[in-house]
């Protein structure tokens, strides 16, 4: 087994196709049949079933796919790690972006880090917190900003920011940034929610809970009464779509959201009575060696976290420390 049966199963495997993934690696096709033939051959196990819409993976051919695919980023990483330098940190380094961050942290950072980095390859892959976690433990990811997470045996994890929660509506809602909205008076709107056993939901529920335990002062009809759900959905994007169709108001951290608000697009306003916030943490492999690549990510990730929150940029939002 070698690295040139490795790529031509994994870009086989990408492009569904022989024929194209030859182009790709500027071989013949008979080459990289053989290529994947004799890899095949030693493992005693097919990899891929013939058909007539191209190349399809078996269950053996998946699992050696996302092994040979971790193999080879594994291999370019170190590649890049220890090719000669001229002074300057070079690497990939693969960052776990959630994805009600991905309006406010992928471009600057990109932006950060090709001016104080340049040597340094960036591969953003976005997720909800449970993908990321699941891609930072299997080394999928080098480091990740994740949700409400403790240290595990296997991360070790970083508070970075505590953002608070927000009520998004219509324009004619009127929502504004100053004064804050009571949950109570979220609850008596119809909502468009999300699924549950969803991060966000939970604390919706936590908040739903607090209500009707009588812990805040108001004790209007909002606080005796289930809130009305037209629409649960696990996708933020839906959820934002249906708010704009008028299917009711929502719930969502301030990030995910800004700059429509800020657009008019939206109006929202912080949640009160109680005030729920969800925690933004920074995880890395408990066991891996930090390399120098990855430890300049995570100092310039984190700086540009604390930027965001004390330029205002990123609202509602305080340091975990604070």
């Amino acid at each position: 087994m070698d690295i040139k049966q490795l790529t031509a199963l994994v870009t086989v495997a990408e492009v569904g196709s022989v024929t194209r993934a030859a182009r790709l690696l500027h071989l013949v096709q008979p080459a990289v049949s053989r290529q994947i033939r004799t890899l095949e051959d030693e493992l005693g196990v097919p990899l891929f079933e013939r058909t007539q819409q191209g190349m399809v993976t078996t269950p053996m051919g998946e699992v050696m796919v996302e092994r040979a695919r971790r193999a080879l980023l594994e291999l370019n990483r170190a590649v890049a790690e220890v090719r000669p330098k001229s002074g300057r940190i070079t690497g990939i380094v693969s960052v776990g972006v959630l994805e009600s961050l991905i309006d406010l942290i992928p471009e600057q950072l990109v932006a950060v880090m090709s001016k104080s980095h340049p040597g340094i390859q960036l591969r953003i892959l976005t997720a909800y917190s449970g993908s990321l976690q699941q891609w930072l433990d299997s080394g999928d990811v080098d480091v990740s900003l994740l949700y409400n997470l403790g240290d595990t045996r296997s991360l070790a994890i970083y508070p970075l920011v505590k953002e608070q929660l927000w009520a998004i509506a219509p324009p004619d809602a009127g929502l504004d940034l100053h004064p804050s909205v009571t949950w109570n008076t979220v609850f008596e709107q119809t909502l468009v929610l999300p699924i549950a056993g969803h991060g966000l939901r939970g604390l919706i529920d936590q908040a739903r809970s607090a209500c009707l335990r009588g812990l805040i002062n108001e004790t209007r009809s909002g606080a005796e009464r289930m809130p009305t759900i037209s629409i649960e959905t696990d996708s933020l994007h839906v959820q934002k779509q249906m708010v704009l169709a008028g299917h009711g108001w929502t719930i969502l951290p301030p990030a995910a959201v800004i700059s429509e608000v800020r657009r008019g697009i939206f109006s929202g306003a912080p949640l009160v009575e109680p005030v729920i916030s969800r925690s933004i943490v920074l995880g890395l492999q408990r066991s891996a060696r930090i390399s120098a690549p990855v430890e300049a990510v995570v100092t310039e990730l984190t700086r540009l976290v604390r930027q965001l929150v004390r330029s205002g940029e990123w609202p509602s939002t305080r340091s975990a420390k604070s």
